[in-house]
């Protein structure tokens, strides 16, 4: 069975090498310091690694059931969920005022790549709740935070987001569910959502969703959707769970992975909502949610990667396989470890470069979002509304090809179920997915955030590269392997930019065609970024005679790796960019 162990050093690393978190002018930041993050994310890897981890594979063969309407999590799943929840993990990042310990989300971020790594499935449970919690939160009333964020913070309530319709996904403004008003100030709900994670279970007292619906004689498609808390018991006044409402789950959907989560149909029958917000601004407040969870989504897919590789790479040192071509390596045993082995390498160092690169990204996503919440910072919050996709698209697809990679170390081993790895393939598939596909993030990054604000955030992140770059070119190793592949990389980022603007305006197809590439191409060149700011961070450890020099030598050579070897394929990005919409849209549909 795979297991897990917390990367804490490599987080350690970008927490203060690299961001100097404790430094930064964030409120809470002056309380991260090392021992202060090494506490919390060691504690966070132990109860993954003894209590998550085992139950992954748990989860993944025994699923859930629906019995007499009752949905039962996986043997273990609750006890695992109580402990969770007393150990206060729950709350991390959120508001003191509702029994949270409002500590930053750039912590929780953290602790949550080690969580989903452990067990994937498990933790969205209380992912889902975390996201309820936040559009509450944001746009609740005073009555409707006291009501239900408290029992969310600890996860005595779960919650979810019920969007999706037999007959709609993407395109929300064709729903059907309708929220008829009554005398008391409540509606309605009635309608049929589909694919709702979390959607029921046996580990928690009461379940919140969050549920778009249309009210009669609103607007037409979007504009006319609003936003409504169903509690699966109606709250009493006294603030237990009450009478049973009407809503039911309808089946357990049958998938390809995290089969330890409860993927639910879900019936609505005149059941009991409130209206969060206002009357057909559903899709602001549901985005509030929404942006939360493809940040979490991106790090899903980091995290499967992470604990693939992990094993894969234990495999490879431990798996004896042939001979290294320039002479025997374990001269007393039958043969030399797959490690010894170009082509294996080439397959680790692909993983463990996204990997640390990838995880880099995430955190320092996080701190802006921190900057953006913590210090109104209009900056910060123009940025990671421009990373959001990249984040989502990028991370989550490279990520399942990672763990494709780690299976392919195995061999035959890695097909099948016993070694566990197909497990981690089969998981992160679904990170591509779901909170909206990623062909749908790269739309979202062409059409509307690259020229979002005038295109100032990304005409800042450009002039951020830009500065860093000529900052920290005095060095040549630094500047040779570094910084010049990331000018470069840089340049080919706005090349391609500046086409979609020359000619997306004439023929949006120009820029549509070519929106795939563009979000990889802009995901490339945010880890090229990342790895040259790790560069200069290890670089300064090792002239400051740091004792660990290993890991630090070890993260310049995996850096100059994707430098060499990942950052090129922005190139090829380019070309099928600029080759525009004619190869891509030549053939009539009758054709295909």
């Amino acid at each position: 069975m795979p297991t897990f162990t917390a990367p804490v050093k490599d987080m350690q690393f970008v927490l203060h090498d690299v961001l100097q978190t404790s430094t930064q002018d964030v409120p809470g930041y002056e309380d991260l310091d090392r021992d202060f993050t090494a506490a919390i994310l060691e504690e966070a890897g132990k109860i993954s690694t003894d209590v998550f981890a085992p139950l992954n594979a748990v989860g993944d063969q025994q699923g859930v059931t629906l019995e007499n309407g009752v949905v039962r999590t996986p043997e273990g799943f609750k006890a695992a969920f109580d402990q969770f929840r007393e150990g206060g993990w729950t709350g991390l990042d959120c508001d003191p005022e509702y029994g949270g310990q409002g500590l930053p989300y750039l912590l929780s971020t953290a602790t949550g790549e080690i969580f989903s790594a452990a067990n994937m499935a498990f933790m969205m449970y209380p992912g889902l709740t975390h996201g309820a919690y936040s559009a509450i939160h944001a746009h609740g009333s005073d009555e409707q935070k006291q009501t239900y964020l408290p029992k969310m913070v600890t996860c005595e309530w779960t919650g979810t987001m019920n969007l999706t319709e037999p007959h709609c996904g993407t395109d929300l403004g064709l729903m059907r569910t309708k929220a008829e008003p009554q005398d008391d100030g409540s509606y309605k709900i009635t309608g049929q959502k589909i694919f709702i994670s979390a959607g029921d279970h046996d580990m928690s007292d009461n379940v919140i969703h969050l549920v778009l619906a249309k009210i009669p004689g609103g607007p037409e498609g979007i504009k006319g959707v609003s936003l409504f808390i169903v509690p699966k018991f109606i709250v009493k006044d006294d603030n237990t769970p009450g009478e049973r409402n009407a809503v039911s789950v309808g089946k357990i959907e049958e998938k390809m992975g995290i089969h330890g989560n409860a993927t639910c149909v879900m019936n609505y029958d005149g059941a009991v909502g409130y209206l969060l917000g206002e009357e057909h601004k559903g899709m602001r407040a549901m985005f509030t949610m929404m942006n939360e969870a493809r940040l979490g989504v991106a790090m899903q897919g980091l995290s499967q990667a992470t604990v693939a590789y992990e094993n894969a790479l234990a495999y490879a040192k431990d798996r004896l396989q042939g001979r290294a071509i320039t002479g025997a390596e374990n001269p007393d045993g039958p043969a030399d470890p797959l490690i010894v082995h170009p082509d294996i390498r080439r397959s680790l160092m692909d993983q463990k470069s996204f990997i640390e690169g990838a995880r880099a990204f995430g955190l320092w996503s996080a701190s802006l979002i921190d900057r953006s919440h913590r210090n109104g910072d209009a900056e910060a919050e123009g940025l990671v509304s421009l990373m959001t996709p990249v984040l989502k698209g990028f991370l989550t697809d490279q990520g399942f090809d990672m763990t494709v990679l780690a299976q392919q170390v195995y061999g035959g081993h890695g097909y099948i179920e016993e070694w566990g790895m197909s497990q981690f393939t089969r998981d992160a598939r679904i990170t591509m997915i779901y909170e909206g596909a990623n062909g749908v993030q790269a739309l979202d990054l062409v059409g509307r955030k690259l020229a979002a604000g005038g295109g100032k955030p990304a005409m800042a992140f450009f002039e951020e590269i830009k500065s860093f770059i000529k900052a920290n070119s005095d060095d040549e190793d630094l500047k040779a392997n570094f910084m010049e592949p990331l000018k470069t990389a840089s340049k080919q980022l706005q090349e391609a930019a500046m086409f979609f603007m020359q000619q997306g305006m004439k023929n949006p197809n120009e820029a549509l065609a070519g929106s795939y590439d563009f979000m990889h191409l802009f995901g490339h060149v945010c880890l090229g970024y990342m790895w040259a700011r790790m560069a200069v961070a290890a670089k300064s450890a090792l002239d400051g005679g740091a004792e660990d020099r290993d890991f630090y030598e070890s993260k310049l050579a995996t850096g100059r790796y994707y430098m060499a070897r990942r950052l090129p394929a922005c190139a090829m990005h380019v070309a099928r960019i600029t080759s525009g919409a004619a190869p891509v849209m030549a053939l009539d549909a009758a054709n295909f």
